[in-house]
């Protein structure tokens, strides 16, 4: 066939089909048009979502708590859950409803923008957070997917959990219960222990005498002259040394809570750990002293790791780009929510630096983590403070269960968090004298004019 002919073929054909097609729309004029986008949730209309309430409940628990759970809602039925982080109050997340009120929950980056300014280290950026958890859950539901796959997709389809357990005197009482951790099926293991096992023992401390709780407590550690002497060293060797042998070399060990010491003492004892090959050492002193925080990590066998308490992106990068810290750790509760924490990742991945996620609360913020921690290359563990707590994981349905299985969660992935409140249980767990997810008009109206920075 020549080409001229091959041509008046296929233009034959075309407008031959073409008038099929014609025909037959004209015929079924009824016909339903197929959805042109098919990912979307068709009980929403995600262009004209708007939130419309934001309410909250409290919760108690063992460990860690209490814990502020906050719902947000919307005009079209969707809702978002979020977690204030542990031991803060509501009133975190309830002073940024009005700044949020008749906002579409989807536009994440702007309204996190428009609410960042109210964060701040530790608890204090628990309301934003909260709030940043709650629209990717929205978000999530309405574009039918999780969250993970909203942050660029997961590099894991299960999250490893580290936890601590609970302290003893006795060396050995503790190995013990280290050992029971790992029989329950954990691949990573935090003890907790400070210069507070040594107080009943002469010559462990050297400690100016007639310290205020104030100086103890919020004083950093530079400025209360507390040493740790090489008996008290030994001492806490001790305790080590009975752990590893209960638990054995097979699996990381890390370190937390080593009290208010002196530098040098927290390079003593990086020293003295190093033949007990620890994963971390943990906040040996606060975050900010960055120059500090490198002298130790120079000069300490043992790693170190900080971060929980960071809310701020650039902190965390000075951090990384400094070397300062071996590793890091961020609450998602604090650093920022979800994407805020994943980027810390990506950027503390470009410096070689591994993270690692502390989090003590309920399976609304757990699964903000698992998330976050999915879709994040160079993540290391979540911690977990809930073990031992038989109820925790009867306060969300929708799940696999047991949530935590011989030390792993599994990714879901059903839309958003992937979870739903359990109202019953919950119930039960309510701080005494509060209600569950009541109205909060008294949170609707701005109640000062705080957002303008600059002229």
């Amino acid at each position: 066939m020549s080409d001229y002919n091959s041509l008046r073929f296929n233009r034959r054909g075309i407008l031959k089909s073409f008038g099929a097609v014609l025909a037959g729309s004209l015929l079924d004029r009824t016909a339903p048009a197929e959805p042109a986008v098919k990912n979307v949730n068709l009980h929403s209309s995600p262009s004209t979502l708007k939130i419309t309430d934001l309410r909250y409940a409290v919760i108690v628990k063992p460990g860690p708590s209490p814990c502020v759970l906050i719902r947000i809602d919307t005009n079209q039925g969707v809702y978002g859950l979020g977690e204030v982080r542990d031991i803060a109050g509501p009133n975190y997340a309830m002073v940024l409803k009005n700044r949020i009120l008749g906002e579409n929950p989807l536009n994440i980056d702007f309204l996190f923008e428009k609410i960042a300014q109210f964060g701040g280290g530790a608890r204090q950026a628990g309301g934003v957070c909260a709030i940043e958890m709650a629209l990717w859950d929205i978000a999530g539901k309405v574009y039918n997917c999780p969250v993970y796959q909203m942050l660029g997709g997961k590099w894991r389809d299960t999250i490893r959990i580290y936890a601590d357990t609970t302290e003893s005197m006795d060396p050995k009482e503790y190995g013990q219960r280290a050992k029971e951790r790992k029989e329950m099926g954990l691949t990573w293991i935090k003890m907790d222990l400070g210069i507070d096992t040594l107080k009943n023992i002469p010559n462990t401390v050297m400690q100016p005498a007639g310290l205020s709780n104030w100086e103890l407590r919020n004083q950093p550690h530079p400025f209360i002259a507390t040493e740790v002497t090489d008996k008290g060293i030994d001492r806490l060797c001790e305790y080590v040394a009975a752990v590893r042998d209960a638990i054995g070399y097979d699996m990381p060990l890390s370190m937390d809570h080593l009290g208010h010491i002196g530098v040098n003492s927290a390079i003593r004892l990086g020293k003295a750990y190093e033949k007990f090959n620890l994963e971390w050492m943990e906040d040996v002193i606060p975050w900010y002293y960055t120059d500090l925080w490198k002298q130790i990590t120079d000069a300490s066998p043992t790693p170190t790791i900080t971060g929980e308490d960071i809310y701020q992106f650039t902190d965390f990068e000075t951090l990384c780009k400094n070397h300062a810290v071996d590793k890091i750790h961020p609450d998602l509760a604090t650093s920022g929510g979800i994407l805020q924490t994943h980027k810390i990742g990506n950027m503390a991945f470009r410096y070689g630096v591994p993270m690692a996620m502390h989090f003590a609360g309920t399976p609304v913020c757990c699964m903000a983590n698992v998330h976050c921690a999915a879709a994040t290359r160079n993540f290391l563990a979540l911690e977990n403070h809930s073990l031992d707590v038989p109820f925790w994981q009867d306060l969300v349905t929708g799940i696999e269960k047991p949530i935590i299985n011989r030390g792993f969660i599994k990714v879901p992935d059903t839309p958003g968090l992937g979870i739903t409140l359990n109202d019953d249980e919950l119930k039960r767990h309510l701080k005494p004298g509060t209600g569950y997810f009541e109205p909060t008009p008294m949170w609707n109206e701005k109640q000062s004019w705080d957002d303008a920075l600059f002229s």
